[in-house]
């Protein structure tokens, strides 16, 4: 048995979509295991653009398709995601996806006290996407959540209800907000639980199943290492952990399960919303490399901040993760520099790093080292192998193995899927 988990390197947006489509063709089954809504992967097949939030890039490929306990399920964002991916095509029944019963739900009063906290927090804003995810996460730590279990017994509630209105009661009056309607909760929840129930079942067990059969398991992270709960920009992070290491509890399956860990990893960097940036641009290159690569969020559509590749940061990344090799992505992004800059190392009070420090000031204090190398000319869109490449890009390349030590497994030069050059296949035995 061979599985893959998949994971971004960066601080997310690195690209995965294109690269978990690739190997869900090939897999059994594709779990997601953290994360929420507020992931979003991008598809193209054929003339098709699909984009996902909670959903597995598999249930595209009709390759089947979980959704375990460590992700914050909004019910109705996933009922919404079903139907539009339905009108384009997309078979999707319990045959082919699977949510985890004990998987907890994002409610209407966690969206609110996501987007009231982030109003009010003034120069502390997070940038979150304001779905909820957080504060369901809140509740899943604090022992207080709705499951999707409890979806099928509604009728002894109560005594959950009682945990969260005490919390969030609270929470709610210090913003001026009036108590949760209890009624109106139940109501909503009763309308949607049919649809949510019918994919509901303990997927730790059909998981094991397929991993006794010796099948091919893919395991798709959201976000990226950077926005890590732990060993992210913190608090400029995700809710979750997004390292591999959550693959084993966010799907019921032990750690040996994991497999072959890619690390996606972007030719340059980017990130979305607040936190510290060593190498972001704020020029003419930054905007060049936003606009040649389409730098935009998939989920909220706002405006990604570029810069030069950061080694270090995705050396911790890779090592914190226990990266085994990386898929670099959008290599066609860099074709017409005269130059490109690496960042090899920090400088921060008189002193040289070699890692991302964890003091958030410290972070937004470090100034970045550069090496620089020729560009190339040449275009690399659509490359399938190191034949089509530039002799530049592929020094660029083996420059980038150098400074993360960690191999490149994959390089893509085009958001479409066979524009691909596979160094080693993630998949082999």
């Amino acid at each position: 048995m061979a599985n893959v988990t998949v994971i971004g390197a960066q601080w997310g947006d690195e690209g995965k979509g294109k690269i978990v489509d690739w190997l869900a063709e090939r897999a059994d089954a594709v779990i997601r295991f953290q994360g929420g809504h507020n992931a979003g992967h991008t598809l193209v097949i054929g003339e098709k653009v699909f984009k996902l939030s909670l959903l597995p890039s598999g249930i595209v490929r009709g390759t089947f398709s979980v959704i375990g306990n460590g992700v914050v399920l909004d019910p109705w964002a996933l009922r919404d995601e079903v139907a539009k991916l339905r009108g384009q095509g997309v078979e999707i029944t319990p045959d082919n996806l699977a949510v985890a019963d004990n998987c907890p739900l994002i409610l209407p009063f966690h969206r609110d006290l996501d987007a009231l906290r982030e109003d009010a927090s003034g120069q502390g804003k997070i940038g979150t996407t304001r779905r909820g995810i957080g504060p369901a996460y809140e509740d899943k730590v604090g022992r207080r959540a709705i499951r999707v279990c409890d979806l099928a017994h509604l009728d002894a509630l109560d005594p959950q209800l009682d945990r969260l209105c005490a919390h969030h009661d609270a929470l709610r009056a210090g913003f001026g907000e009036p108590p949760i309607d209890r009624a109106a909760l139940l109501a909503e929840l009763a309308e949607i639980a049919p649809f949510v129930l019918e994919f509901a079942q303990p997927v730790w067990k059909r998981l094991g199943e397929i991993r006794r059969a010796g099948a091919r398991m893919l395991f798709e992270g959201a976000q990226g290492v950077l926005l890590d709960v732990d060993h992210g920009t913190y608090p400029f992070v995700t809710s979750s952990n997004t390292v591999t290491g959550t693959a084993s509890g966010g799907s019921g399956l032990g750690p040996q399960a994991s497999g072959f860990v890619l690390g996606i990893v972007k030719a340059y960097t980017t990130r979305v919303g607040s936190g510290p940036f060593p190498t972001e641009l704020q020029d003419e290159v930054g905007q060049r490399l936003g606009e040649r690569g389409h730098e935009f969020g998939t989920v909220t559509g706002r405006q990604r901040r570029c810069g030069w590749f950061d080694a270090t940061l995705v050396r911790q990344a890779c090592a914190v993760a226990g990266v085994t090799g990386i898929a670099l992505t959008k290599l066609d992004v860099l074709d017409g520099f005269a130059k490109l800059k690496i960042c090899t190392g920090y400088r921060l009070n008189g002193k040289v790093l070699d890692y991302f420090p964890a003091h958030a000031g410290d972070q937004a204090s470090v100034q970045p080292i550069y090496e620089e190398m020729d560009g190339w000319h040449e275009s690399t869109a659509g490359a399938r192998s190191w034949v089509d490449l530039p002799a530049q890009a592929i020094k660029y390349i083996k420059r980038v193995e150098e400074l993360i030590q960690c191999p490149v497994a994959l390089v893509s030069t085009s958001p479409e899927r066979e524009d691909t050059i596979l160094v080693r296949d993630p998949f082999a035995d």
